[in-house]
């Protein structure tokens, strides 16, 4: 495989979104302070600079990609997983800064983010072609606000992993410095609250889009209908939570069934699909 110019900017982000990784794996193991096990919170700055510097460093390396083939990543696997990479840390990174008490989560979040930068490291760099459906303003909006709901499901993963793992002693020893299991349940849905406010607003502007594009809103393809599934699902899993006393390990798992469908939508069905949207998201 050739190297091209942004690939070493983009494996540079990725070493640094490892570093956050480890890092915050690193900080959930207690320490002997005396004769007490303390938890440190030290580590959590480094944690946030190396996901800082991931972000910055794949700022570049989009920059790099943009200048070189005349657009944005937005078509094929790898524009894609890169441009999410990018995106989900710079949501992340604003989280981890205003939400203290979701940090060590990270470990978990870093974790699935890191899995996505390997699988980007074995796809080939080719160059795309920039459709005239995509000179819309509809279509930015329609991604951007894809992007956030997709950040906001993400960090609502570290949060269901953490009360699926506190069902162990070792992850009750881990997550030992969260907050009690209803805190963290409580903050998990306010997130899935607002991912289900721009999961909504995507949809519809995705339809104003295709509108102007195809001249339909709505065709029920491939894409289309997991994407409705997946705003079915966040709307259920909404509705049960409210409705009914759900265990805490049941709310994580829910949640990360929620993001599982939302990562094939956006990650399977633009690339096995033959529709118009093919390529897109």
């Amino acid at each position: 495989m050739n190297v091209v110019a942004e690939q070493p900017w983009l494996w540079a982000g990725l070493f640094a979104y490892l570093v956050a990784t480890l890092v915050a794996m690193w900080g959930l193991s207690p320490r002997l302070v005396g004769s007490e096990s303390v938890q440190s919170h030290r580590h959590e700055r480094i944690v946030l600079g190396a996901i800082v510097l991931g972000v910055l460093l794949l700022t570049i390396a989009i920059a790099v990609r943009w200048v070189r083939i005349g657009h944005g990543p937005w078509l094929n696997l790898f524009e894609l997983l890169m441009s999410q990479l990018w995106s989900l840390g710079l949501i992340y990174a604003l989280l981890y800064w205003r939400l203290p008490g979701l940090r060590p989560s990270a470990a978990i979040v870093m974790l699935v983010m890191w899995i996505l930068g390997s699988w980007v490291l074995i796809l080939e760099p080719a160059d795309s072609y920039f459709p005239a459906t995509y000179y819309n303003v509809w279509k930015w909006s329609h991604v951007g606000l894809g992007k956030v709901f997709l950040a906001l499901l993400l960090a609502g993963v570290g949060l269901g992993g953490v009360m699926i793992l506190r069902l162990t002693e070792r992850g009750r020893r881990w997550f030992r410095a969260m907050p009690s299991d209803g805190v963290i349940d409580k903050l998990a849905w306010r997130l899935m609250m607002l991912a289900l406010v721009f999961d909504s607003l995507m949809l519809i502007t995705g339809a104003v889009w295709a509108q102007d594009a195809w001249g339909r809103y709505w065709a029920w393809d491939a894409l289309e209908t997991s994407a409705f599934f997946t705003w079915l699902l966040l709307a259920v899993g909404l509705h049960i939570r409210l409705s009914y006393k759900v265990p805490p390990w049941a709310s994580g798992v829910m949640i990360i069934s929620i993001f599982v469908l939302a990562f094939v939508t956006y990650f399977g069905m633009p690339y096995v699909s033959t529709v118009a949207h093919k390529g897109m998201v």
